[in-house]
């Protein structure tokens, strides 16, 4: 074997990576209106999303094959200083957290860099929110009045992100934990921006002061609202993430 055939094989056998094996569902797309953004409806396409969140067991194999992410290692620019605040060592996420609980205080970047190693990418707002808006019964469930105080309820609630993924119950398309357990990185997750200065309309992302699709959909508007204050290097206690897949 030439040594330039032996030094390129070793650098290919060198970038393997640790590959998610958590089954994804088929989410057929189609069209429906968002909250903000646009004031008609838009076309998702088809997809492929991970039914649960991604697991503290999950991060870890990741870090253990792409150490740039481990706590210690992770550069300022791409995570604040509570990057994985729980975990007690690069590859020991301590004794108050379960190895199927969602992983949280993970920056965008990390996420982004997770998804991208499982060949895998964030969903979009569009993506998340198309599939979010179902319930157990129908695609879309926005004006089901249950559905909404259920997901309010659950904003209430302390502590959730320590949960075991996949105890809730799973939505039309077979997705569990949308709501419930932790909030959940977007890949374009500051495309809409909201803010309390309401009468701003520069504040926005093509859309003009009231011109959402339902006043009365507080939950979304929480959603939107968590999801503009934030930055891609910020980690929060309660903020995790799923992949989904092009197909």
């Amino acid at each position: 074997m030439k040594p330039i055939t032996y030094f390129l094989l070793s650098v290919i056998f060198s970038l393997k990576v640790y590959c998610q094996t958590d089954s994804m569902v088929v989410i057929k797309g189609g069209k429906f209106l968002p909250l903000y953004g646009t004031s008609s409806e838009v076309d998702v396409t088809n997809f492929k999303m991970d039914v649960y969140p991604v697991t503290n067991a999950d991060f870890l194999k990741f870090v253990k094959s792409n150490p740039q992410w481990k706590k210690s290692e992770v550069k300022g620019i791409f995570s604040d200083e509570d990057y994985l605040e729980y975990w007690e060592k690069d590859e020991n996420f301590g004794k108050n957290r379960f190895p199927n609980s969602p992983v949280t205080n993970v920056s965008w970047f990390a996420a982004k860099s997770y998804c991208e190693c499982m060949g895998k990418r964030l969903p979009t707002v569009n993506e998340w929110e198309y599939v979010a808006m179902s319930n157990a019964e129908v695609k879309d469930a926005r004006q089901n009045e249950a559905y909404n105080k259920t997901i309010l309820s659950w904003y209430e609630t302390p502590s959730t992100y320590k949960n075991i993924v996949g105890n809730g119950t799973k939505n039309y398309w077979g997705v569990y934990d949308l709501f419930g357990m932790v909030w959940e990185w977007t890949y374009d997750f500051n495309s809409v921006m909201v803010s309390a200065n309401s009468k701003d309309n520069n504040l926005y992302c093509d859309a003009g002061t009231f011109t959402t699709s339902d006043l009365m959909n507080y939950a979304a508007f929480m959603r939107y609202a968590f999801r503009s204050s934030l930055e891609g290097k910020f980690t929060i206690k309660n903020l995790g993430f799923r992949c989904v897949q092009d197909i």
